[in-house]
């Protein structure tokens, strides 16, 4: 559990840095793991300028690193109502009580009603597909939701693969010009995801995990590195804006699955003294929710909402892996957490001397 956050660090203003604005990622790296790594030591204060690919040299044979394997889904639809006007829609989970039927962020709302049809364009097909709006909703964030019906399909993500795009951030501003490019549209839904994504259901990509490649991988399981997969599927909540105290914040619970065996070679790897690897801020929380005195249990679809911030006490990670993140965010949050705040902010500032990119299809970071 966390400690009372220190006074001198209760204000989000603590938390915040400037970024120019040309260091905001627009395109993934060419090469996933040609990306820029920067290795920051924990306890020498260090700091390293490497390539992605070099982060082979960190582990050790014995080592566990943990993948989120959850699966982007391509939940950005535009839609046109009946009248012409347009409404993008952002999916957010599907409702267990009604096959077919999604929860969804949308813009702009305030004109829709209940029974309103939406008209999606599907490449390559002379007649529109129809959903319906079924409902509205609050999310945990209070912002209104639209329930969506897809009309009892049953294979909705086969159905997504067709009409949706990949649910680039909005600091990714070239996504507004992606609406009618196909070949762009298929791109980024295959690159706004993990080599080794396999169960859909994340609305953004664990990004940490943009830069591995299944060569780079095998290249650690072949220095005797243990791959352990586990699954959390990211939601809206991981980046929802922090408007208060930092020790007040709460974060929308995502859903997460660490299997037997998954856990069982992390525990094995912690009781000989190796060194547990978390990809990506998820892979972090999914591990210290499901730890207890140093080790992990077996998690079969529980939800998380753990918030960490400065005076946690990390049970699980040894080693973070994670990209940079936007200012007085949750997730720069967490990093300093797991550093401390002087010392993230430092690498920061490094990081943007040297040009490093940042965000989602931005450069890396490894603290050990």
């Amino acid at each position: 559990m966390a400690t009372p956050l220190p006074k001198k660090f209760m204000r989000l203003e603590d938390f915040s840095y400037e970024l120019p604005p040309e260091l905001i990622a627009q395109e993934p790296a060419a090469e996933r793991s040609s990306s820029r790594l920067l290795v920051l030591d924990r306890a020498s204060n260090i700091i390293s300028d490497r390539t992605f690919s070099d982060v082979r040299d960190y582990f050790s044979a014995g080592d566990v690193i943990v993948l989120n394997d959850t699966k982007v889904i391509p939940a950005r639809i535009m839609t046109k109502r009946v009248s012409g006007g347009a409404v993008e829609l952002l999916l957010i989970k599907p409702l267990a009580s009604v096959p077919g039927r999604w929860e969804a962020m949308g813009s702009p709302l305030r004109r829709l009603k209940i029974g309103d049809e939406l008209h999606v364009e599907i490449n390559g097909r002379s007649s529109p597909f129809v959903i319906q709006v079924a409902g509205f909703t609050s999310g945990a964030d209070e912002q209104r939701r639209v329930l969506i019906d897809f009309g009892g399909q049953a294979e909705v993500f086969a159905l997504l693969t067709e009409i949706g795009q990949a649910p680039l951030p909005p600091y990714i501003v070239r996504q507004r010009e992606l609406n009618s490019n196909h070949e762009e549209i298929r791109k980024d839904n295959e690159r706004y995801q993990t080599v080794y994504a396999q169960a859909p259901g994340a609305v953004a990509a664990p990004t940490a995990g943009l830069h591995f490649t299944t060569q780079l991988l095998d290249e650690l399981v072949s220095k005797g590195v243990h791959v352990v997969y586990i699954t959390m599927h990211v939601g809206p909540g991981t980046f929802k804006p922090i408007s208060g105290p930092l020790d007040k914040h709460t974060i929308e619970s995502e859903t997460f699955y660490i299997s037997e065996n998954s856990a069982a070679l992390i525990n094995d790897a912690k009781k000989n003294g190796h060194k547990i690897f978390a990809v990506g801020t998820t892979s972090c929380r999914a591990l210290e929710t499901a730890g207890e005195s140093g080790k992990v249990r077996a998690v079969d679809g529980e939800a998380s909402s753990l918030y960490i911030y400065p005076g946690f006490e990390f049970k699980i990670v040894d080693s973070l892996i994670t990209n940079f993140h936007l200012s007085k965010s949750s997730l720069l949050v967490l990093v300093s957490a797991f550093a401390s705040r002087d010392q993230i902010l430092n690498a920061y500032e490094h990081a943007i001397s040297k040009r490093y990119r940042f965000y989602s299809y931005g450069d890396a970071m490894l603290v050990i």
